[in-house]
């Protein structure tokens, strides 16, 4: 973990329905007053207004740990306000084993130890980033219709004034998105027709429901409902994915991290929406466009230590071994190495034996 790393002040995104929620922020605030830690819970649904995820970590004070306490999209909140101003984001697990967090409420106060002594693992994952052919708004009509996620929409997306804008590149939004970026349809009658480029090359015109980009730490939420691949959360990759699409090509394309992604709403389409990392930010029509990009900045992940993503990929799917695989003999080890790799294999990312493979 990085030496520098000192934790002055928390700030906790906790999930308001659950009594466990409260029961660790109790525990988490109690760890801070005994380390003299500032703690302060940071949500932008607190009290229904709309804040930038800028304004509400101005709010509580810059922390430098923001802690988040409740399930997977729970942390995707805690994420969002993490990567505003470069924070390291820790998550606490309160319910079934989500593929983002990571520690067991029981191990919530040795966590905090942990990083307040740098003894945790630093996991930096891709974000999107993106641009448009205008601000993305969210008209008034839409938001009376549509209710998305469990609170207020997020206020309009601002424009990050250390960019050029403008011209035939767009405008430069503040935007950073751990999951995915969502172009969907509104009508249930009518689906979205767009252009979708990648690497500034036409790719197709589709007519679809949606079509998403998604990180790799995205690869096993919508992408993966839809059809899309399971990719590790260590590669750094674009995944586009069309939902329900119109036509004979219905594969994801995997881009490379310096390849954007752009998607190009056609004269004949309905409206299309935009979500990101699943809140809805904007919609568009006929002529339109988002452009979808790796950001520079990686968000900065606390860990126990290595994640064990495959296991937590069999776990969290249910995975089972195939009949014909094990009809006539014996299932396969879950864990089959348990000496140390050979030299010309010591550069692959390999647990140490069986032990740690937890």
């Amino acid at each position: 973990m990085e030496a520098e790393m000192t934790v002055d002040r928390v700030g906790m995104v906790v999930h308001g329905g659950r009594p466990e929620a409260a029961e660790a922020a109790r525990t988490v605030r109690a760890w801070c007053a005994e380390h003299a830690v500032a703690c302060t819970d940071i949500d932008v649904w607190n009290d229904g207004g709309r804040r930038s995820a800028r304004q509400e970590v101005a709010a509580a004070g810059d922390p430098d740990l923001v802690v988040t306490l409740g399930g997977d999209g729970t942390f995707l909140r805690g994420a969002r306000l993490a990567a505003a101003v470069d924070a390291l984001v820790l998550g606490v697990d309160l319910g079934r084993v989500g593929f983002l967090t990571e520690v067991p409420a029981a191990l919530v106060r040795a966590a905090l130890d942990a990083v307040r002594e740098n003894r945790l693992d630093l996991e930096r994952r891709m974000l999107l980033t993106m641009r448009a052919s205008r601000r993305l708004e969210v008209p008034a009509d839409i938001e009376a219709l549509m209710k998305y996620g469990r609170g207020p929409l997020l206020p309009p997306t601002s424009v990050r004034a250390d960019c050029e804008s403008g011209g035939e590149w767009g405008v430069p939004l503040d935007v950073a998105a751990l999951n995915d970026v969502v172009l969907e349809k509104l009508a249930r009658d009518r689906q979205v027709s767009v252009g979708v480029y990648i690497a500034g090359r036409l790719l197709a015109s589709y007519s679809a429901d949606a079509l998403l980009v998604a990180t790799p730490t995205g690869s096993t939420a919508y992408s993966f409902a839809a059809g899309g691949p399971v990719v590790s959360p260590r590669a750094e990759t674009l995944v586009f994915t069309p939902v329900a699409p119109h036509m004979t090509f219905n594969r994801s394309v995997v881009a490379a991290p310096d390849e954007p992604v752009g998607l190009r709403v056609l004269e004949r389409s309905g409206r299309a929406a935009v979500s990101i990392d699943g809140q809805l930010r904007g919609v568009l029509g006929p002529g339109d466009w988002i452009g979808v990009y790796a950001a520079p900045r990686r968000l900065r992940v606390a860990r126990l230590g290595p994640m064990d993503f495959y296991g937590r990929l069999r776990d969290r799917m249910n995975l089972t071994d195939a009949p014909a695989a094990v009809a006539d003999g014996v299932p396969a080890p879950l864990w089959p190495v348990s000496t140390p790799p050979p030299g010309d294999l010591a550069h692959l990312a390999m647990p140490d034996g069986p032990a740690s493979a937890g």
